[in-house]
């Protein structure tokens, strides 16, 4: 099983690849950067199941936010048809959506190339929600969640 030390190896390696030096962890194994000025991305070890979450506030549901709202988030995330086997959820203080995405450390440590890549579309998924959220996109269907991250599951299927 991997351990903390793993995960800070990965992440040196994830440093020089990317020369993104601010991707070093606390001792718990919670690192938090942040991109374009827009986004906050965290990675968080979890060294008991060997996974690494990533969540990603993406936009603040507006007070007044009608059943349409809620609606798309529900249906975009049944089966992860829309968020690439992510999910979402609500911070009930703030009404912040937060994006979560879950990694497999060996794969992730195996491939530190696809690792920055699924980073970089978790960005661009993270975009089309953000739009669809804020009531940006009257359609829907011209800002397709699904294809952001390729190489993943467009349906989330069990596995045995």
């Amino acid at each position: 099983m991997p351990t903390i030390d793993d995960y800070k190896n990965f992440l040196a390696i994830i440093r020089k690849q990317t020369g993104l030096d601010m991707l070093v962890p606390d001792d718990d194994g919670l690192l938090s950067f942040r991109v374009d000025d827009q986004y906050n991305i965290s990675l968080q070890f979890l060294e008991n199941s060997a996974k690494i979450l990533c969540f990603v506030e993406v936009a603040t549901l507006p007070s007044d936010a009608g059943v349409a709202v809620y609606r798309d988030l529900l249906a975009g995330a049944l089966f992860g048809k829309e968020t690439a086997g992510g999910y979402f959820a609500l911070e009930a203080e703030s009404n912040a959506v937060i994006y979560n995405y879950m990694f497999d450390f060996d794969k992730a440590a195996s491939d530190p190339e696809n690792f920055v890549e699924t980073l970089e579309n978790i960005l661009q998924l993270v975009d089309v929600w953000a739009d669809r959220i804020n009531g940006q996109s009257d359609d829907n269907k011209d800002n397709d969640a699904s294809a952001a991250i390729p190489n993943q599951p467009s349906t989330l299927f069990f596995r045995p």
